[in-house]
């Protein structure tokens, strides 16, 4: 299952015809195994020579396996049966992936939702191994999530120390920390490997080894692929993929991913970062759509719409720039692609570094993560009093931002939805931000696909704060013609977070004002839905969706 396929159509194979020639003429595959710093144009040199890790790093990783299965056996001679992982973007994606794919048990915490953490600290605490994931281990989320947990050992009667794997950057102020403390283990990573092109170091590795993932012959896999697609040739899928998703001309910036059939569980939400994160500035960038297979979505036929379906290789006949896609797909601009997981993990980072050179971007840089941050740093040490009155209708309190004059008009939740969908420009999108549990609140993924069948336009899903590491970049960085509904709640029981002034509720506040803050400033519309009573405003807000006055 390691080999790849490849097939487009349409303007992603026109994209491949105009772009590859020139990509194989400059060399760009084997100038990208080289570690050439100069791919990405002048501005971007200082960044990419600190960044290019990623292209060979089989070796080191290999070298982690022994030491992490010694561990997961002492573990497992321990009675440890569950491993949690605190990690936020690229330290959690991956492993998520990685772990559903293979179908082991991996818990993830990357909310700061006191109802989702709560929970996730009230189950099997004394089984329980905690990796923190963090390059720096600055991270407010990863930081609360870690505090959180090693005191719910405390209680528990487990030494939290004892209990705790760190992965981070050699020399990190996480790595002299942990070192100083005497926590079990500390896995270090190459420090020239960012975040999202970090799969396949120990951030994705140990906490996915550890739960019984084979990432012996995921490595494997991704490095069969990684010498295919070295190759100045134009049949290297890494460089079509990456014309085809950053050569269209005009660009179609809403990519639309389908799970139709692959194996690869989860695989969308990991390219979702790594394309919008790497992409999603200076004014341009990709903007990935997750979609359910055969979910109607009417924005198929846009003019700034490209489909890309992942699916079963088993079921493909190869790569082939012509192929025949049958008579499923709505859209006459798809690509379709299908391999190994590890296969795939190289595959989609050539073709973001491709893409990043074709939109005369920096793919390793994310200024427009820092502003939200920052924002929310500030809100936390001096709460603002929230932005406007509140319309109150029924459980929900309604407070418009940024450019919406229709939208603050508005005095029901169906009237407000209504005019932030009228709000959409014609090449614009619709992003909802759920600062809720997105472990126990799913319904409300159901509003996504009937947005969009209303708008008619391409409408994006985002659980906070985790989306503010992936999609987050590209709605302030990417071109401005987002419109955003953002929807919160205050949990009926709060966490504190131990030596730190502030609790779970009041940061998870501060990251959504914050975010709405940037947002706003930038002048895009916000609307935000705050839930008073969190499963009645719930039912409200998909009543209204469900069933438009």
């Amino acid at each position: 299952m390691s080999s790849l396929s490849l097939s487009l159509r349409g303007a992603a194979r026109e994209a491949v015809d105009a772009e590859v020639p020139g990509l194989v003429d400059h060399e760009f595959a084997s100038r990208l195994v080289a570690k050439d710093h100069t791919l990405w144009g002048r501005a971007a040199e200082d960044e990419a020579a600190k960044r290019l890790g990623w292209v060979a790093l089989f070796d080191d990783s290999r070298a982690l396996l022994p030491r992490l299965e010694q561990l997961r056996a002492e573990l497992a001679e321990e009675g440890v049966t569950r491993v949690v992982l605190a990690g936020m973007g690229g330290s959690s994606l991956a492993p998520e992936v990685i772990c559903a794919t293979e179908g082991v048990e991996l818990t993830v915490l990357d909310s700061t939702d006191p109802q989702h953490v709560a929970a996730v600290v009230a189950e099997d605490i004394d089984s329980t191994v905690l990796v923190v994931s963090s390059k720096s281990g600055s991270t407010v989320e990863t930081d609360s999530q870690r505090r959180i947990v090693q005191q719910a050992m405390t209680a528990a009667g487990v030494d939290p120390l004892r209990r705790t794997v760190v992965v981070t950057d050699p020399g990190s102020p996480l790595a002299e920390q942990s070192a100083a403390e005497g926590v079990r283990a500390v896995f270090e990573a190459d420090a020239t490997v960012g975040g999202r092109y970090s799969a396949l170091t120990a951030f994705g590795l140990v906490p996915s080894g550890l739960a019984g993932a084979d990432v012996a012959q995921l490595l494997d896999d991704a490095e069969e692929a990684a010498g295919v697609l070295a190759a100045d040739d134009a049949t290297n899928q890494g460089l079509q993929l990456g014309a085809a998703v950053g050569g269209t001309r005009p660009l179609r910036d809403k990519v639309v991913l389908v799970d139709a059939g692959s194996p690869l569980v989860g695989l969308g939400a990991w390219i979702e970062q790594l394309l919008a994160e790497s992409t999603g500035k200076e004014g341009t960038g990709l903007l990935p759509v997750l979609v359910a297979d055969g979910e109607p979505e009417l924005a198929r036929d846009a003019d700034d719409v490209l489909v890309v379906q992942i699916v079963d290789p088993d079921a493909e006949d190869g790569t082939s720039v012509d192929g025949d896609l049958g008579d499923t797909v709505a859209s006459p601009h798809v690509v379709r692609t299908g391999g190994s997981l590890g296969a795939q993990f190289v595959l989609w980072e050539v073709a973001t570094a491709v893409a990043g050179s074709l939109l005369g971007i920096n793919p390793f840089d994310q200024p427009d993560v820092e502003s939200a941050k920052a924002a929310a740093r500030g809100l936390l040490d001096s709460p603002a009093p929230q932005a406007g009155d509140a319309v109150v209708d029924g459980a929900v309190e309604i407070r418009v931002s940024g450019d919406a004059a229709e939208a603050a008009a508005a005095t029901t939740v169906s009237g407000a939805l209504e005019a932030l969908v009228g709000e959409i420009p014609e090449a614009g999108y619709l992003a909802v931000m759920a600062y809720l549990d997105r472990t126990s609140e799913t319904a409300l993924e159901e509003i996504r696909p009937e947005l969009a069948q209303r708008a008619h336009r391409p409408v994006t899903f985002g659980w906070g704060p985790r989306f503010l590491h992936s999609t987050g970049q590209f709605h302030k960085g990417g071109p401005h013609v987002g419109v955003f509904l953002q929807i919160t709640s205050t949990a009926a029981e709060d966490v504190e977070v131990p030596d730190r002034p502030f609790t779970l509720q009041q940061l998870i506040a501060a990251q959504a004002a914050g975010d709405a803050q940037v947002l706003a400033d930038h002048g895009m519309p916000v609307v935000q839905l705050h839930l008073t009573d969190r499963a009645a405003g719930l039912q409200q807000i998909l009543d209204a969706v469900h069933s438009p006055s």
